[in-house]
């Protein structure tokens, strides 16, 4: 009894310790994809480049995650956890040194896509990893710091950022993740084990190849729409592409014996149930951080450190409230947390559908932070809900199909509400036109403030179907004690350190 008792004891101590590492890993990779956007405008000053050119930034991240993260499903089956995370979190560090120091504009891009091929790896393993080594019973906790870093990170990003480039150079963003993904590897390499059971799947180069052309098309496609507009032809044609070899990639993969991405989790209901609802969610939530900068810096002048100052409460309330949010899941399941949560957001998104010239700016801060406390209440535990009850060897299928998702959602949502922005302040322009006002840029302002509140008011109502949707989630049921070792679904719990 002694010793059944030191070993729950050991393997406790080094879930924790997992966790500590990965979370690290998941915090530098998640925060240095926001962390570029407030410096993108001194970039463009020091390299020369266009708005347009320098977009790529973010965009190649983005292309980046979505054309691996599908992989990921095929690398947790086919390499170590330990060497996994080592591999992502050294690309990390390695494209985050030649961004600091980048003497060009296309050695920084090809920087960030060698950060974005760690990023990829790092949080669906991460996902991966909870999944194997947590029981259901405990894997609400864990979840929620994990929502609280996929959160957290991006809110702060901003208000870093902008602090630093207003006081010293862009390149110190890049310098000052880079000692914590070094001490995070370094940390890994002592101490993170080899959880996850391996089943050496065979490489499809094929599937590979109608994976990349099709999720990397169409975030290509959706992220460009929102400049280019719908009726570019490279926008149509990168979509159109991207349907054809997805469609050739899906057939693909229900015929493969052992497919590189298993579509059939979507057979679980309640896995598909809480993945539309995360995308609702992910659509919804990149409204505000897209318009609302927009709206403080260019429509009422503030500085991109205090536009990135009115994120941070929401940030800290955030960061509360993840982990409590994970341990009331663990309790009562997903479907209140996520009706709950669902009203904060709903209630939020509705507030900034009426801002104006004159809306405070406590006003404003207060609405984000009833946002991301519904965000805290519906992300993870929404998720979680899904997982569980996916049987242990679609973790890694159902988590990539997760993460996947998110980023095509991030993408389409971030497009259509620039569209609905442009063509509300398009159509508000045309009807203001014949009153000849004194000040045509105010007349401009308020025509870009109106757009915004309709695009507010689509994110509000994806809030709203993530609320009707709510009502349907169910509690997983707790595994049964007595069953066999590894039966709850924590089949990495046995493990132990190299």
């Amino acid at each position: 009894m002694t010793h059944n008792t030191s070993t729950a004891d050991s393997r406790s101590m080094n879930r924790r310790l997992i966790l500590a590492v990965m979370l690290a890993g998941a915090f530098v990779a998640i925060l240095n994809e926001t962390l570029l956007n407030v410096a993108l405008p001194r970039i463009m000053h020091d390299f020369q480049v266009t708005a347009n050119t320098v977009q790529w930034l973010t965009t190649v991240y983005m292309l980046t995650n979505g054309v691996l993260i599908p992989v990921t499903a095929f690398l947790v089956q086919k390499v170590s956890t330990r060497a996994l995370f080592i591999t992502g979190m050294g690309l990390f560090a390695v494209g985050s040194l030649v961004a600091a120091i980048a003497p060009a504009f296309f050695v920084l891009v090809i920087a960030r896509v060698v950060q974005a091929s760690g990023a990829a790896i790092v949080l669906p393993l991460l996902m991966n990893v909870i999944l194997a080594v947590y029981p259901m019973e405990q894997r609400g906790a864990a979840m929620g710091l994990v929502g609280l870093v996929i959160t957290f990170a991006p809110a702060i990003g901003p208000t870093l950022s902008g602090w630093l480039v207003d006081h010293y150079s862009w390149h110190l963003l890049f310098f000052i993740v880079l000692p914590i993904a070094i001490a995070d590897l370094g940390f890994a390499y002592v101490a993170l084990p080899n959880v996850l059971t391996l089943t050496n799947p065979r490489i499809d180069m094929v599937s590979i190849a109608l994976s990349t052309v099709g999720f990397g098309g169409l975030l290509y496609g959706f992220s460009d729409a929102g400049t280019a507009g719908w009726h570019s032809a490279a926008v149509l044609g990168s979509l159109a592409a991207a349907v054809a070899a997805l469609a050739l990639f899906l057939g693909r993969q229900l015929h493969l014996a052992v497919p590189m991405l298993e579509f059939r989790v979507f057979r679980v209901r309640a896995f598909t149930l809480s993945t539309i609802i995360t995308i609702m969610v992910f659509m919804s939530m990149f409204s505000a951080m897209l318009l609302l900068p927009l709206y403080l810096q260019n429509d009422r002048g503030f500085t991109p450190f205090s536009s990135g100052l009115l994120v941070m409460p929401g940030a800290i309330a955030m960061g509360i409230m993840s982990p409590i949010a994970g341990k009331i899941f663990d309790r009562i399941g997903g479907r209140w947390l996520g009706v709950v949560g669902s009203v904060l957001l709903a209630a939020a998104l509705l507030r900034f559908t009426v801002v104006s010239n004159a809306t405070s700016y406590l006003s404003l801060m207060g609405a984000f932070v009833f946002m991301m406390l519904g965000m805290s209440l519906i992300m993870m535990p929404v998720m979680t809900a899904g997982l569980n009850r996916l049987p242990p060897h679609l973790y890694p299928h159902g988590t990539a199909v997760s993460n996947t998702l998110q980023q095509v959602a991030g993408a389409v949502g971030t497009a259509l509400l620039v569209t609905v922005m442009t063509d509300g302040a398009k159509s508000w322009m045309a009807s203001h036109d014949r009153r000849s006002p004194a000040n045509p840029l105010s007349l401009a302002s308020q025509a870009s403030i109106h757009g915004m509140d309709r695009a507010f008011l689509v994110a509000a109502f994806f809030a709203v179907i993530s609320l009707v949707l709510c009502f349907f989630v169910q509690k997983a049921p707790l595994p049964q004690t007595g069953g066999k070792p590894g039966s709850d679904g924590s089949v990495g719990a046995q493990a132990v350190p190299e």
